[in-house]
């Protein structure tokens, strides 16, 4: 038997092993060769390149199980990052914010306009953006930072001046409160030209980057711990039936956002606003962010969900 002609005759003995299904046995008698010979040639068709074999651990088919049903219940492009059974909260917020980091990289073009809100898992999502330049990108504040005590906004400017040098971009910030006192203070200030400016700048993003907030998450989320809310709004927020937000704007469970008292003072944009934005990424880790990470797929603000595996299984385990 020639070279050539031995590999002619290993990819068929290959074909029918791998890819048919056949024994051994089967393939001998269909070649006319003895079983240790078509064991040489499996060999062999290894070794020369023509069979290719991987091996997926068992978790590897649990994420994927668990990406195609989430994509499939929510229309969404899905990740789900593996977690160890010894990941801790902070681990899996990292594994996300890592991989976010790369799908988000992904989607930068030369030009864009990118929304970006703030808190823990976007801070993190920030520390492991890799540098690179992206031409004339320009980086806007989604919702005011500013709380009760007048902090916030070195935080928020901190890490979008950080994701700013990252990709050499510029940033429009949007200087006010995240939750105003009154209504009327905040369309007040909505008439402002230099609010203006930014909300237009809003108007403009062609990719949003963003997290779901939860009043009892593990790794706390930043509005619920840092004077953002006091006792009474946190009662007039359950008294709503909200069960966590999405950029600032609080949603039930069932994804509605309309009649929650908090809404009508906050600075984010709402779940029809950010539809109008065409990419929109949203990262959640923590099991206690599954109720509300439901609501915001429901309100449909997400088009790319980066979540860790504990997560996604929390999130379809709800009823």
């Amino acid at each position: 038997m020639t070279p050539g002609t031995r590999l002619e005759t290993a990819f068929d003995a290959a074909r029918m092993y791998y890819d048919e299904g056949q024994t051994m046995e089967a393939v001998a008698g269909a070649l006319s060769v003895s079983r240790s010979t078509v064991s040489r040639l499996l060999r062999d068709a290894r070794e020369a390149g023509l069979v290719q074999i991987s091996l997926r651990p068992p978790s590897d088919h649990r994420v994927e199980a668990l990406r195609r049903r989430i994509a499939q219940l929510y229309g969404v492009t899905a990740h789900v990052i593996a977690a160890g059974p010894a990941d801790g909260e902070r681990e899996r917020l990292e594994a996300v914010a890592e991989a976010g980091a790369g799908y988000l990289d992904d989607m930068l073009e030369p030009g864009m306009t990118i929304g970006m809100a703030w808190g823990t898992t976007i801070a993190a999502l920030v520390g492991a953006v890799r540098p690179r330049p992206v031409p004339g990108l320009r980086i806007v504040q989604l919702n005011g930072a500013i709380n009760t005590e007048g902090s916030g906004l070195t935080y928020v400017s901190t890490v979008l001046s950080q994701a700013a040098t990252l990709w050499d971009a510029t940033v429009h910030h949007f200087p006010v409160p995240a939750f105003f006192d009154y209504t009327a203070t905040r369309d007040a200030m909505w008439r402002e030209r230099s609010v203006q400016r930014v909300l237009e700048t809003q108007r403009q993003c062609t990719l949003a980057v963003f997290s779901v907030g939860a009043f009892d998450a593990e790794v706390p989320s930043h509005v619920y711990t840092n004077n953002y809310l006091t006792s009474e709004d946190l009662r007039s927020l359950r008294a709503d039936g909200a069960i966590g937000d999405v950029c600032t704007v609080f949603l039930r469970a069932d994804g509605s956002f309309r009649g929650i008292d908090m809404n009508a003072r906050g600075s984010g944009p709402d779940p029809v606003q950010l539809a109008r934005i065409p990419r929109r990424l949203l990262l959640a880790a923590g099991t206690r962010k599954a109720l509300p990470l439901r609501a915001a797929l429901r309100a449909g603000v997400a088009t790319d969900v980066v979540v860790d595996e504990v997560t996604a299984a929390s999130l379809l385990s709800l009823r």
